[in-house]
């Protein structure tokens, strides 16, 4: 093992480097060497620190990462496709000739492992530009031996859709997706765009096209690794099923592990970087060792006889995929290697002391952040900076926080500029302090720089800013699509089966039809445009009878349900009223003291937090009772919501209950709030079954005598004995766990009170009632900063994975969910477990142990005691125990998929990356269903998809009676979107003022025939789920501007508009003005249009009068039958814009009257 300071020919060590300074000296060897820099980091997150370091004060350098893959050696899954098509991205630009100082950032784990050799990708980047020429079927072929994906819809790197001339591509290394606009074979143009909304930003004059995979399943690369197999492994493993996968030229799970066996020979990073100058990090040789010893821990592990009903890993000799010691010495050898230490030189040591200190916690010095201590320790220092020749920066994780600070700092009487980009602030006058946006974790001293940390400055800042947010209306909008043999139910005809699109001619023309099956196998053909009247059932398919068209069953149970919904919504109203009828106190931050309980906050707060916390602001300010339902994903911060609003409250001199669920949960929150609102004269007290009888009754008298402010509890705090001097805010925090007396009794003390509801899957009762405005939702969809999707694995049991993943987990110092789904599972799973990890400290925990049991022995977990918790699914929700990030499941087959998101919420809600398994015996077939959950847990990796859980949870479980608890049988009359509709509906109309009960009836829809085709043909959208999405968001265009930003998209994604397209979307535009207007059917030829009135009445009809009485030409004419007529001779666009018109002009007078 090399040490620090032993010198060897060529490497040099560089004392005084610690973190941040670091960034500086590769910098600066990036300008001084002629050739490329190679920066070698303990682990990923070393990476990205110098790399977000390394853009700011390397401008002008080419940075390129190449991570290591995110999974173990001799792994049964597949490393992250983002981070192959990176690694490829980075070995296929080093092939190019650079254009700046090249600095190219690793790990050891990168840099251990072989790579596929250079001429595997030579010639295999292709450049293309606007105006260029090009054979789309040639294009097609290199995207799919390049390793692109043929998806319908571009999501990832390494994905590639085509519709007609449109290509969409993700190239490796690039941030977003681009899109080809190709007129016959000419590149018309090239666009960025983003795969959240597919719509197309800013135009490119060219871009590369890299290869995305480290090999491809040509006949060669397949030959070659049939040889290569059964020259190892031997004639009998041709069996295999990954042997048999790769014959069939298909991927298997896992399959880059047999990466040598594709390629003549690998290579290494360091051949890609001829003439590099190598720069390890502090450590690097410490990781390196445990790396070595974990590739051959693995293949040993693999070498184990298999274990009964598992199908054996035939592992690869360590040597063809990773390099050894020698191997490693070999390829840093004749290469200038530097060796970066964070401390001074020692006396008689050898290398070189480049100057950099640690730089100084003023936080820590000043005594807890007091902040008068802080700006004035850093004035005084800044000042003897100065008097040195040291320039002094301040790094701020975010702009806001920069100006904050900034603001800070001049009120303290120090002058202060701020920066962009670190040319301009190398120029600081000295005694100034400069201000950049860094994402520095620790300040340090060099030789005329001294940069403090905004955490060194304000105290722990534990968390940084995303790159990216995904905004919560776009996880709302995620709307669930009606699949082929759904059952849906029709506004008219009630429930039905979709049975696929067809193209029926309606006159003359063809027109895009849903195909729905009734009972007796009658069919319904369902304009497109007219998609609107169908709603999904729900999940819950199971024994539903299909309505027999034309039957009078279905209108009948519409009625009943419609009488029902509206009582029910009458008495939601009344409460709702009642509560807005009621005064309570206007309640506002306390000034000064707010901006210091906020700085405590150890995270950047997420817009969306921000934007529920100033939600809970604004209710308590109102002077009526606030009722708030903040929904959020495990972990996104809800607690934070309230802890700003108990803090408001208590200020204000009123009292503040929080219930909780668990006396888990009590403890944990009291923890919480009392860490907080230390040093403010402020009392927290806990009441649960954790405190002793005499600490109970002293709590109870201080709530009577108002000495405490804030009493964190269970439903003890429910109990008749506890009286509240005045309490202003109750805060319940996962109300779905609470029983139903108990519900009862929280709906007694809510009356006069401010109310915020925490809830992570809010009951579905709970959101409806937010869903249809009867209560304020505030909803957090963003993740926390710095928190990382949990890496979720659907495989078969595999013990040797299993070992690694717990004891990576114990390595790290964390702990182990493991899941099973029956009590009986557990003996079994915990010999199995000790079998595989014998040293391994285990508890286990189920429902049949007693409530003083089971506190005790989640306790002892929560405390460290233990590794592993092996439970039923107990633990599916409550506490947060950031040690905890990996979960095992087994069986997970036999959970439902709202139970498996909860207990994946579990884990990873730290900063480490949160690790679940989901496993099922390798013997085991799992049924379409359990497979289907399995991928959709996959799918759900998105942070923040509880929201959208919650409402598949809505759909899965029906709403129940929104007034009591018990489960409801409505749903299963109607569907679940139409009860949801109906139930708006009622709402809306009671609302309206008594006298004006004309509330807008969604009870029926306009009737439009124009003899023109109406569809979006297969040709110009292939794919049909694609299509029917489509279908159902024209359908809910509300206005001339989502028409407008519907057309922008339909031609950046798909080309030009054919004309029946066009006709479709003037369909909607007409239909939504006839619903204005009252028309309920118009009907247009050639030679003119029939309007029908609904119910044969129009809304003003002395204003009709008027209007056809100035067609002075009579061609417009009211007939007997009260039908409108107009005769003119007309082409089809004529039609279009005659009927737009007409009714838009009806309209008006229709309005006319309304507002008379």
């Amino acid at each position: 093992m090399r040490a620090p300071g032993t010198e060897h020919a060529g490497w040099a060590t560089i004392w005084g480097a610690p973190d941040g300074f670091d960034a500086f000296l590769v910098a600066r060897r990036a300008r001084e060497h002629d050739g490329p820099v190679l920066h070698v980091a303990r682990d990923d997150a070393g990476m990205a620190r110098i790399g977000e370091l390394l853009s700011f004060v390397a401008p002008n350098a080419e940075i390129l990462r190449f991570p290591s893959w995110d999974c173990l050696p001799y792994d049964r899954v597949s490393p992250n496709p983002a981070i192959v098509a990176e690694r490829v991205a980075t070995l296929t630009r080093l092939l190019e000739p650079a254009t700046a100082p090249r600095i190219v950032l690793t790990t050891v784990g990168g840099l251990v492992q072989r790579v596929a050799p250079r001429a595997a990708f030579r010639g295999q980047s292709l450049t293309l530009a606007a105006g260029d020429s090009l054979d789309q079927a040639l294009l097609i072929d290199l995207l799919v031996a390049a390793g692109y994906n043929r998806t319908d819809t571009v999501m990832e790197p390494g994905e590639f859709a085509t519709r007609g001339g449109i290509f969409d591509i993700f190239p490796s290394g690039e941030a977003e997706p681009v899109r080809l606009d190709l007129f016959g074979d000419e590149v018309e143009n090239i666009r960025r765009f983003d795969p959240a909304t597919q719509r197309s930003s800013d135009r490119l004059d060219r871009f590369v096209m890299r290869p995305v995979a480290d090999f491809t399943l040509d006949q060669a690369s397949i030959s070659r690794f049939r040889t290569g197999w059964r020259d190892l492994f031997g004639p009998a493993a041709a069996s295999d099923p990954l042997y048999e996968h790769v014959s069939d030229g298909r991927r298997h799970a896992g399959l880059e592990h047999w990466l040598p066996l594709f390629h003549e020979h690998l290579e290494t990073l360091v051949d890609y970087l001829p003439g590099v100058s190598i720069i390890l990090a502090h450590q690097v040789e410490d990781v390196l060792a445990a790396r070595l010893e974990m590739i051959a821990d693995h293949f040993k592990a693999r070498r184990q006889p298999v274990r009964e009903g598992e199908v054996p890993y035939r592992a690869l000799p360590p040597h063809l995929m990773y390099l050894d010691r020698k191997g490693w010495d070999g390829i840093l050898s004749g290469h200038p290697v530097m060796l970066f230490s964070p401390f001074a030189r020692p006396d008689n040591a050898g290398g070189v002391d480049a100057g950099g200190r640690p730089g100084i916690l003023f936080a820590s010095v000043a005594g807890g952040g007091a902040r008068e201590n802080v700006f004035a320790m850093l004035d005084t220092q800044v000042r003897q900076w100065a008097e040195t020749g040291r320039r002094a920066y301040v790094s701020a994780w975010t702009r806001g926080s920069r100006e904050r600070i900034a603001t800070l700092l001049r009120e303290h009487g120090m002058r202060v500029e701020t920066f962009d980009g670190w040319a301009r602030a190398q120029d600081l006058p000295p005694g100034t302090v400069g201000l950049m946006t860094l994402g520095l974790e620790r300040g340090f001293i060099a030789d005329n720089l001294a940069f403090v940390s905004e955490q060194d400055l304000l105290g722990e800042r534990i968390s940084r800013p995303p790159r990216r947010r995904k905004k919560a209306d776009q996880f709302i909008a995620e709307a669930s699509e009606i699949a082929e043999g759904d059952l849906v139910v029709h506004q008219d005809y009630g429930i039905g089966r979709y049975d696929g699109l067809e193209t029926i001619g309606v006159g003359t023309a063809p027109h895009d039809c849903l195909r729905l099956i009734y009972d007796g196998n009658e069919k319904l053909f369902l304009p497109v445009e007219n998609i609107e009247l169908l709603s999904r059932f729900g999940s819950d398919q199971a024994g539903v009878a299909l309505d027999k068209l034309g039957g009078a069953s279905w209108q009948n149970r519409k009625a009943r349900m419609k009488q029902r919904i509206r009582d029910m919504a009458g008495e939601l109203i009344r409460t709702a009223a009642l509560r807005a009828l009621r005064e309570a106190p206007s309640m506002t931050p306390a000034e000064g003291m707010w901006d210091e309980f906020c700085a405590r906050f150890p995270f950047v707060e997420t817009e969306d937090q921000s934007r529920a916390i100033a939600d809970v602001l604004e209710d308590m300010g109102s002077g009526r009772p606030m009722d708030r339902l903040v929904c959020g994903d495990v972990g996104f911060g809800k607690t934070e919501v309230a802890l700003r609003a108990a803090f408001v409250a208590a200020l204000s001199g009123a009292q503040v209950a929080v219930v909780v669920p668990t006396t888990l949960l009590a403890r944990q929150h009291f923890r919480t709030f009392s860490a907080r609102f230390s040093g403010l004269p402020i009392t927290v007290a806990q009441l649960s079954r954790m405190v002793t009888p005499k600490e109970a009754t002293a709590v109870r008298k201080g709530l009577a005598d108002g000495t405490i402010n804030i009493v964190i509890g269970t439903h003890a705090l429910l109990a008749k004995g506890v009286q509240f001097a005045d309490l202003e805010l109750l805060i319940i925090d996962e109300e779905q766990h609470f029983g139903v007396a108990h519900k009862e009794k929280l709906k007694a003390l809510r009356e006069d009170v401010h109310v915020l509801t925490l809830s992570a899957t809010p009951l579905p009762r709970t959101l409806q009632l937010a869903l249809t405005g009867v209560r304020e939702m505030s909803l957090i969809a963003t993740p926390p900063t710095d928190r990382l999707a949990v890496r979720t694995f659907i495989m078969p049991f595999d013990s040797v994975v299993i070992r690694e993943a717990i004891q990576r987990e114990r390595f790290r110092g964390g702990q182990i969910f493991c899941v099973v789904p029956r009590i009986e599972d557990l003996d079994r799973m915990a010999a199995r477990l000790q079998d595989i990890v014998p040293d391994a400290r285990l508890v286990q925990a189920h429902g049949r142990l007693t409530p003083t049991e089971l506190e005790r022995v989640m306790t002892e977990f929560s405390d460290g005691k233990y590794d592993i918790l092996l439970s039923t699914n107990i633990v599916e929700s409550g506490l947060d125990m950031p040690a905890v990030n990996t979960l095992i499941i087994h069986r997970a087959d036999m959970f439902g998929l709202g139970q498996l998101y909860q207990l994946r919420g579990r884990v990873g809600r730290g900063k480490q990356r949160g690790y679940a398994y989901l496993t099922w015996p390798q013997t085991h077939v799992l049924s379409a269903a359990a497979e289907k959950r399995l991928e959709v847990m996959q799918t759900l990796d998105t942070l923040g998809a509880g929201f959208i859980l919650a409402s598949h949870d809505l759909d899965l479980r029906g709403a129940g009676n929104l007034l009591g608890d018990e489960q409801s049988g409505h749903i299963r009359e109607v569907g679940i979107e139409l009860y949801q509709q109906m139930l708006e509906d009622a709402v809306a109309e009671l609302r309206v003022e008594k006298g004006r009960r004309k509330a807008q009836d969604r009870d029926w829809t306009p009737n439009i025939i124009l003899g023109l085709p109406v569809l979006i043909p297969e040709t110009y959208v292939p794919d049909l789920p694609v299509r029917l999405g489509l279908y159902r968001r024209i359908a809910g265009l509300a206005n001339d501007a989502e028409i407008e930003a519907m057309e922008a998209e339909l031609v950046d994604r798909f080309g030009t508009m054919p004309d029946e397209v066009r006709n479709l979307l003037d369909v909607v535009a007409i239909k939504r003005l006839c619903r204005e207007a009252g028309v309920e059917r118009l009907e247009a030829g050639p030679k003119g249009m029939v309007i029908q009135f609904r119910g044969n009445s129009f809304a003003n009809p002395g204003g009709l009068v008027t209007w056809i009485a100035a067609h002075k030409e009579g061609n417009v004419r009211l007939r007997p039958d009260h039908k409108l007529a107009l005769v003119r001779e007309m082409t089809n666009a004529q039609r279009i814009r005659l009927a737009k018109d007409t009714v838009q002009t009806l309209g008006r007078l229709a309005g006319q009257e309304k507002a008379a």
